[in-house]
């Protein structure tokens, strides 16, 4: 049986949910930023979605499509699938429209996000391992009980939700040269370029995925839509196998170009954000402006506007993503010395560190374990540092004293 394909939203759409929206989303700040502009080469502005209701943008598409249900529809229910910021965007809008509300999460999915979908009045249901395997068993459960299904992204309401950013970035930035956006199903890029394109067509449209999930690039190269297989990426919220038919086909029109962005350029840019900016996001927001950082764009773009698309991370992924940000950057360095076990070794050692200005944070002292002899002890310390030819001046010191040391 053939698939009827999806109308595909217009600017007059996307006005319409913007009046929709009023009084529900908050207009979010367009904050620029001389940090990342001189880091990047352009004026970089951050459109700050991560301080919108729910902690994202998704709250956008999800109320749009809830608020044109008619009523019978609503009363039997909605659902949808989704790891994290989709399922809160959709709860709230349910919870707003007194309708009932099912999100399947996969098993692994974030407590904190289980707990943040629960206190907005929706039931979670937890099946299978991936966002894929939570896709289906909604997928089932709608056809079970009769609701309706909000997809995360190729839905043409929520591209149309979605795309009031778009509109907002021109009203607070009439001047606007580029808008960077993450992409994951393409929701978000789709919405975004139609709106901007259909109002400013000079104004140039970049999507970035992370480059251990990057379906669109794949899709954009070999020219058709398909399931990639993934790495794991700290922006879970773009990890995303298959593009949507609609999202992809609105991207490929409106869209200027796809870059991708390596696992440790996100981090970073996390990093940075917390210290410079001192804002939280989550992966798939700090990727937008990691491809802004890390040139990935084309030089001298003017008024560049990077979409921090949410700011729903778990705290211990955040504490693993700096602690790793700071690696990468050369601020944190975890290395192992072995030491003769006698007096004053230790001190020997530290004096090394002092001397050169780096920050001990722990130690740990092994006496038994592979590689060590009877009579050494092997030392793992973690050090801040400044930049990294702070660490490389420290490693240079060390092996001339005489200490073999090893990274970890």
């Amino acid at each position: 049986m053939s698939v009827e394909p999806l109308q595909r939203p217009t600017l007059r759409d996307i006005e319409a949910a913007q009046a929709r929206l009023a009084g529900i989303v908050q207009p979010t700040p367009l904050d620029p930023s001389h940090t990342f502009s001189a880091l990047s080469g352009h004026r970089v502005f951050l459109k700050l979605e991560n301080l919108q209701k729910t902690g994202s943008f998704k709250l956008r598409g999800a109320y749009n499509k809830i608020a044109q249900l008619s009523d019978e529809e609503r009363s039997r229910g909605v659902i949808a699938a989704s790891a994290g910021n989709h399922a809160q965007g959709v709860a709230f809008a349910a919870a707003s429209h007194q309708s009932p509300c099912v999100i399947v999460m996969p098993e692994a999915a974030s407590l904190a996000k289980i707990a943040a979908t629960q206190g907005y009045g929706a039931t979670v249901v937890l099946s299978g391992n991936s966002y894929d395997d939570a896709y289906q068993h909604a997928l089932d459960l709608q056809r079970v009980h009769g609701y309706t299904f909000v997809h995360a992204f190729d839905d043409p309401l929520v591209i149309a939700g979605q795309g009031t950013i778009g509109l907002e970035i021109l009203q607070q930035l009439p001047e606007v040269d580029a808008i960077v956006v993450p992409v994951g199903g393409g929701g978000l890029a789709a919405g975004i370029a139609l709106a901007v394109k259909s109002v400013q067509p000079r104004v140039r449209v970049y999507g970035v995925e992370a480059a251990n999930v990057a379906c669109f690039r794949h899709a954009l190269d070999s020219g058709r839509v398909e399931t990639i297989p993934a790495q794991p990426t700290i922006a879970d919220g773009i990890a995303v196998r298959r593009p949507g038919e609609l999202t992809f086909s609105l991207v490929q029109q409106y869209v200027d170009d796809i870059v991708t962005v390596e696992e440790e350029e996100i981090a970073r840019t996390l990093v940075l954000l917390l210290e410079r900016s001192k804002l939280v996001v989550e992966g798939a927001a700090a990727a937008a402006l990691a491809a802004c950082v890390a040139k990935k764009l084309p030089a001298a773009l003017g008024n560049v506007v990077v979409v921090l698309s949410g700011g729903n991370i778990d705290v211990t992924v955040l504490s693993r993503v700096i602690e790793h940000g700071l690696a990468e950057a050369g601020r944190y360095l975890r290395l192992a010395v072995h030491l003769y076990d006698r007096p004053g070794a230790l001190r020997d050692l530290l004096d090394v560190f002092a001397a050169l200005g780096a920050n001990v944070v722990s130690i740990q002292h092994h006496r038994v374990g592979t590689g060590i002899s009877l009579g050494q002890t092997e030392v793992e310390i973690d050090l801040e540092t400044r930049d990294p030819r702070h660490v490389e001046s420290i490693l240079e010191r060390l092996t001339a004293k005489g200490y073999t040391p090893k990274l970890r």
